[in-house]
Order: structure tokens, then C-alpha cells, then sequence
């Protein structure tokens, strides 16, 4: 059983597929609203709670990753699946503000706890196992959590069909435990790793925010996501702009999705894999930002309807590539032996960017009367500005172990 693919890809796998469905929201967003009386837009929040939760017990849970996978696996399995489980209960016994209030705490707080750490936990692990293409490694782990969109909204449609909402996500509940824990029991560091108790106790988070490297690694990992959230929570809105009136116009926005997920997917596969090849990790991150301001200038610029597809796809590509690309990134910058812990750290800036990047959207639309060329602007604006962070600050060059 001591092999790699058994004793990391696979189990990976397994957890990534699995928490990777918080991005079905949208997927079943409207039919929870009109089970339980609430608009989509206060049950909006709980989407946003379950970000900024995995964001922050990544950054806090990277001591406990660190020393015990088993363990950090375990609370990952159960929190999640605690709440699925619980948010399809709260759905078929609660309404109003009572289900609203039970929401937010179980998707969204608890459940995001599960997702911040059960996608922490195999990265390290990965990377072990992987030394010599630690790229590809996460890559694949990080594919999972992008692929899982695609994998799963047509069996939640067919769940919420067949038994309802509530059933979606108690069935699903039970069935990402049975994924969850079998990666828990597989997951194992190589044989003769053994983590330092003394380096990892002598560990302080706030000399990294203290580390130039590291804080442009962190802005740049922070305004990548709030780009690609800026448009990809307003996809079916951007082709319903663009589109509007085309009689294949319904069949665009039911295909699409399906094509990006699987851009976002290709992305943390393919970028990762190629950083293996690259001298400097910090390159994919400029090929990133350049090509998502071309898109984003020629999309403004140029009225081509098709224009907008390939935008979504770009950006898609580089959202899901700025994540897989991450721990490698961050290795070659401070070494291994604190990984976990740094990785987590960097993550706080998916929690941030998971409130700021629609909701920033959601102000310049109420304020252009839904212009959305000024979204799409203002996103080319930042990520112009990742690219000089990252030229300016993601240097090449081995910072000091910390």
C-alpha cells in the first residue's frame, strides 16, 4: 500500500472532489430561497461565510495540518459533511430567518471550516511524495476541488428533481463522508517524514507578514481570485448581456458553465504542471495576469458577443491556475518544512477575496445601471496592477527559511 498514488493522489482526490462542490451554489441557490422563504440575496451571505471561513481555519489550522494529517483530515470530513447534513435538515424543518440564521451557521461556518482545512491537508503530502514534479502533484489535488462543479451539478439537479432540496443535501452529505473518510484513511505522509515538534512550535505567523516576498506572494494570490470572482459569479448575467435576443441564447448559458468548469479544472492542471518546467515558479502568475488584461481590454473594447465566451474561459483558466501553482510557489520561496502553515496563511486571501470580489461587482453594477463593461474594466485595472506586484516583488531569489 505504500505507493503515491494510493497513499496521496487518490485520497486527495477524494477530499478535493468532494468540498470542491461549495461552487454549486448557484446550482441550488433559488430553490433553497423559495423552500424556505428568503431572498437570494440574504442567503447570498452564506456563500460568502463558507470563503471566508475556509480561508481563515486555513491560516489558523496550519500547525495542526503540520503535525497530524490524520487528525486534520478527520475534522475536515466531519465538519464538512455536519454541514451538508445540517443545512438539509435546517431546509426541511425551518423557515425565514430561524433556516437563514442555521444556514449561515452550517454552510457556512462549519462547513467552511471542513473546506479550509480538508483542502490544506494534502497538499504537503503531495508534495512528498511528488518531489520532482511537485507542480503536477498539486495540480492534480487541486483539479479536484475545480473539476468538482462539473461533476456534480447535473447529480444535484437530478437529486433536487427526484427527492428535493433538503434529501440533495442529506444524500450528498452521507456520500461525501463515505469519500471523505476513506481519503482519511488513506492519506499518509512518506515513510522516514517525520515532522519537527521544535521548528514547528517555533513557528510565528506574523514574521511572514513582515516578509516582503510573502506579502507580494499574498496580494497577488488575493487579486487574482477577487478578479476571477469579479466575473465568474456573474457569468450567466454576462451572457445574458452580451446575448441578449439571440435565439441560442438559452443554449449558450447552459453550456458555457459546463465549459468554464472545466477551464477552471484544465487550469489547475495544466499551469501547475507547466511551473515544473519553468525556471522561476513566479512566471505562470505574469502569463496569468497578461492574458487575462488582453481579454479583458479586447472584451471592452471590441463588441463581439463570442468575445465574452473566451473571457470567461481565460479567466477561468487563470483562476483556477493561480490556485494549483500556490504551494509550489510558496516552496520555492521558504522551503518545505513549514509549508502547510504558509500555504494556510497565503489562503486568508481567499477568505478576503471571497467578500470583496462579488460584492465589489454587485456596487459598480447598482451604480452603472448594470453596466457590465465596467466590471469588466475595472478587473482588467487589478489585475494590471498583480502584474507589477508580481514583477516588483515576487522576485527570484530563496528567502530565508522560516
Amino acid at each position: 500500500m505504500e505507493n503515491r498514488w494510493i497513499r496521496a493522489a487518490i485520497p486527495a482526490l477524494l477530499i478535493h472532489c468532494s468540498i470542491g462542490t461549495v461552487y454549486c451554489w448557484s446550482t441550488f441557490k433559488e430553490a433553497i430561497g423559495v423552500e424556505i422563504g428568503m431572498s437570494t440575496f440574504a442567503l447570498g451571505w452564506a456563500f460568502s461565510l463558507a470563503i471566508f471561513f475556509l480561508g481563515m481555519s486555513a491560516a489558523f489550522a496550519g500547525k495542526i495540518v503540520e503535525l497530524n494529517i490524520h487528525l486534520s483530515s478527520l475534522i475536515s470530513c466531519i465538519c464538512f459533511t455536519v454541514g451538508m447534513i445540517g443545512t438539509g435538515i435546517t431546509i426541511k424543518f425551518f423557515t425565514g430567518i430561524p433556516a437563514l440564521i442555521l444556514i449561515y451557521i452550517f454552510y457556512g461556518c462549519i462547513m467552511g471550516i471542513g473546506l479550509g482545512i480538508g483542502y490544506l491537508t494534502p497538499v504537503k503530502t503531495l508534495m512528498l511524495w511528488f518531489k520532482e514534479n511537485k507542480g503536477l502533484a498539486t495540480g492534480i489535488s487541486i483539479m479536484g476541488f475545480g473539476l468538482a462543479k462539473a461533476i456534480a451539478t447535473p447529480i444535484m439537479e437530478f437529486l433536487q428533481n427526484r427527492f428535493g432540496i433538503s434529501m440533495m443535501f442529506i444524500i450528498l452529505g452521507v456520500v461525501y463522508f463515505g469519500m471523505m473518510f476513506l481519503g482519511h484513511l488513506l492519506l499518509k505522509k512518506p515513510a522516514g517524514w517525520v515532522e519537527s515538534k521544535a521548528t514547528n512550535n517555533s513557528f510565528k505567523s506574523i514574521t511572514m507578514f513582515k516578509n516582503k516576498t510573502f506579502i507580494g506572494i499574498w496580494l497577488i494570490f488575493y487579486l487574482n481570485i477577487h478578479c476571477g470572482l469579479m466575473l465568474i459569479t456573474y457569468e450567466k448575467q454576462l451572457l445574458n448581456s452580451k446575448f441578449a435576443g439571440l435565439a441560442a441564447l438559452a443554449m449558450i448559458v447552459a453550456i458555457v458553465p459546463s465549459v468554464t468548469a472545466i477551464c477552471n479544472a484544465l487550469g489547475r492542471i495544466g499551469y501547475s504542471t507547466v511551473s515544473d518546467k519553468l525556471k522561476d515558479r513566479a512566471t505562470i502568475y505574469i502569463i496569468i495576469f497578461i492574458s487575462c488584461i488582453v481579454i479583458c481590454l479586447l472584451s471592452f473594447s471590441i463588441h463581439w458577443a463570442p468575445l465574452i465566451i473566451v473571457l470567461l474561459m481565460i479567466v477561468n483558466l487563470g483562476y483556477g491556475g493561480g490556485f494549483s501553482t500556490l504551494p509550489a510557489l510558496l516552496d520555492s520561496r521558504f522551503g518545505m518544512e513549514n509549508i502547510s502553515k504558509i500555504h494556510g496563511l497565503a489562503l486568508s486571501a481567499w477568505a478576503i477575496a471571497g467578500i470583496t470580489g462579488n460584492n465589489l461587482s454587485e456596487i459598480i453594477l447598482d451604480a452603472s445601471n448594470k453596466n457590465y463593461n465596467i466590471i469588466i474594466i475595472t478587473a482588467a485595472g487589478l489585475y494590471a496592477l498583480a502584474l507589477i506586484i508580481c514583477l516588483l516583488l515576487v522576485k527570484e531569489r530563496k528567502s530565508a527559511k522560516v
